[in-house]
């Protein structure tokens, strides 16, 4: 039996493509709903509706659990559904899946809004304001730093992965925001594990077809496309 598509709303972010790689690694069927940031369609009333914090991705998931319809927004959440109702990429024991909770959340908690904040203030701020650009720089090397230790660790015990035995939703959450490296002012040897470990997730045949995706231009309003899942969740 074919499961229905999920729908993924979805901009071109490391956020947004850190699902794109789940989805692509489990094979599972589902589409893309594009939303223009510059047309601000996260502040419309009726993406609201699915994402209360108006940001991306948002997944819709018309067999969720008990197989009803169900919508999961926030990055780190919407791995761990999908992990947890696949069973795949969340390790094979309780205590795994806990190692691999602490990196996922080190990732959402830290990682990728830090790293935001130094990409902003180094290229998107309509001013440099050099203590901002400073303080967020120095943080991007030191959370790197962190992630190199954990990388040391786990090479020293066998593992190629970031958390747990093998291959798991951190490695998907992290690889996003270590991508991009050269942007956010890091060293191109400063980081060997990084590097290796980044360039290791990039070939993966997966990976590469989530990172091809190419939104529209002009993007197609969401209107429709959130109505019949607002209708379908029940929420209108």
């Amino acid at each position: 039996m074919i499961s229905q598509p999920i729908a993924l709303y979805y901009f071109g972010s490391p956020n947004s493509r850190k699902v794109t790689i789940m989805l692509e690694e489990l094979g599972v069927p589902y589409s893309i709903v594009p939303i223009s940031m510059s047309r601000k369609d996260q502040y419309r009333l009726d993406y609201s509706a699915l994402s209360p914090n108006n940001k991306m991705p948002v997944i819709v998931d018309p067999e969720g659990p008990d197989g009803r319809p169900i919508s999961v927004f926030e990055s780190g959440a919407i791995l761990k559904y999908l992990a947890e109702k696949h069973g795949r990429f969340y390790g094979a024991s309780w205590a795994e899946r806990v190692k691999i909770d602490e990196w996922l959340f080190w990732q959402v908690g830290g990682f990728g809004p830090l790293l935001g904040q130094n990409e902003h203030f180094t290229g998107g701020a309509p001013e440099p304001i050099p203590y901002a650009i400073k303080r967020f720089v120095d943080e991007t090397r030191r959370l790197y730093g962190v992630l190199e230790g954990q990388l040391t660790r786990q090479r020293q015990d066998g593992v190629d992965f970031v958390a747990g035995s093998g291959l798991s939703i951190a490695d998907f959450a992290i690889f996003g925001w270590a991508r991009k490296w050269k942007e956010l002012g890091m060293g191109e040897d400063e980081f060997p594990e990084v590097y290796r470990w980044r360039d290791a997730i990039n070939t993966r045949p997966a990976v590469q077809r989530a990172l091809a995706i190419a939104v529209p231009k002009p993007v197609p309003d969401p209107g429709e496309t959130l109505a019949t899942h607002l209708k379908l969740l029940g929420l209108r």
